[in-house]
């Protein structure tokens, strides 16, 4: 899979841009500020409907503008589709498979994949628990599309028990209404426990298979470590027994044993969200630990790693992620954005060789020196609103 040609209107600092690409790799070369990310950002938002960069949709539309497009000539084995999305902040987005308007805009999903290495990676190992979850799920969606509603309809859910709690709190100070706001909790329970078991036990699978790719690619991007130092682990927001965990573990596609121990997590902590007015479990409030070490002397990977062991962590998360995609049989996209620039030479020249022999790497770096010789291929020069093709 590769982009053969990238338009953009009106997206970011593009008032009009179009590119045309080739399979292997591709460095865009500009001064800081002149619109490289903005371009690999386009084709990363063509994955997954969301920027790395920014939370919503509203920075990505051109000051000014009411809309933006991202348009997408896409090659997957041999035959080429146009895909695109129309971004209406505060409006609902439309999406497009070869001009034909698709009923909801994530049925875009899963038609073009990437992974994405940038600054902001740092994040997941030194951010808040959210930004791991979040890099759980955008992989969960990327392989599995339909994922995507359910984490819909788990948000949806959220919201809805949120305000309700709210109200039950409010009216609790106020002796007045609790009875009223409480009757319909059950019902709200019961969602809540259904979509968040099957979002649990999606999770909780990807964890495990993630687990030995992870290993492996700290291996490489570390020096000197081996494939045992890297761990992760996921932790619910609540106690799962290991006799649940093993249920799950031997039939993920069955849930009960999840929906029974999240409603009675539920029932436990019944008090403390009506004190509270927020729900206090569910995969919302979950983890993702990362630690480093044998296993006698694992220590968390926030607060004790070095800045240049937390990096090799980093990329080893998102080259696991880049392996285990490519082990269900597809070749994602590539993108480094901006990486070079914060590795030394020993661990560009890993990185580079590690990647070097996917479909499409898309690169952005200020200097062509940054790039390594393993990934010179096209080169394009960005600046004052244009991309121009070198030689």
């Amino acid at each position: 899979m590769y982009v053969a040609r990238l338009q953009l209107h009106d997206f970011r600092s593009y008032a009009e841009v179009d590119v045309a690409l080739e399979p292997g790799a591709s460095a865009f070369l500009g001064r800081n500020g002149q619109g490289k990310t903005n371009l690999v950002e386009a084709v990363d938002y063509l994955s997954r409907l969301a920027s790395h960069r920014v939370a919503t949709d509203a920075p990505l539309v051109r000051s000014g503008a009411d809309r933006a497009l991202v348009r997408a000539v896409v090659v997957r084995e041999g035959r080429e589709a146009t895909l695109e999305v129309e971004l209406n902040p505060g409006r609902s987005n439309r999406a497009r498979v070869n001009r034909s308007p698709l009923p909801r805009p994530r049925d875009l999903l899963g038609l073009v994949r990437t992974v994405v290495f940038s600054p902001e990676d740092l994040t997941l190992v030194k951010g808040d628990p959210s930004e791991r979850r979040r890099f759980l799920d955008d992989l969960l969606v990327l392989r599995t599309p339909r994922l995507a509603g359910v984490r819909s309809d788990y948000d949806r859910v959220l919201r809805q028990r949120n305000s309700l709690l709210r109200t039950a709190a409010n009216a609790r100070r106020g002796s007045s209404g609790e009875t009223s706001a409480l009757s319909t909790l059950e019902v709200w329970n019961a969602h809540l426990a259904r979509t968040g078991a099957e979002l649990l036990a999606e999770r909780l699978a990807l964890v495990e298979e993630l687990r030995p790719y992870l290993g492996k690619a700290y291996e490489t991007v570390a020096r000197g470590a081996s494939r045992d130092d890297a761990e992760i682990e996921y932790r619910p927001s609540f106690d799962l027994s290991p006799e649940v965990r093993e249920a799950v573990s031997q039939q993920p596609s069955h849930h009960d044993p999840l929906v029974d121990a999240l409603l009675e997590a539920l029932a436990e902590r019944r008090a403390d969200e009506l004190d509270r007015g927020v729900s206090l479990v569910g995969p919302h409030r979950d983890e993702l630990l990362l630690s480093l070490g044998t296993p006698e002397t694992r220590l968390p990977v926030k607060g004790y790693a070095s800045h240049g062991e937390s990096w090799s962590f980093a990329l080893a998360l998102r080259l696991a992620s880049y392996d285990l995609l490519r082990a269900d049989g597809d070749d994602p996209i590539l993108i480094l954005d901006d990486v070079f620039a914060e590795l030394d030479s020993d661990r560009r020249a890993q990185l580079a060789d590690l990647v070097s022999g996917a479909e499409q790497v898309l690169v952005t770096a200020a200097v062509a020196a940054d790039v390594p010789e393993s990934l010179s291929g096209v080169r394009y020069s960005v600046g004052g609103g244009e991309v121009s093709r070198d030689g």
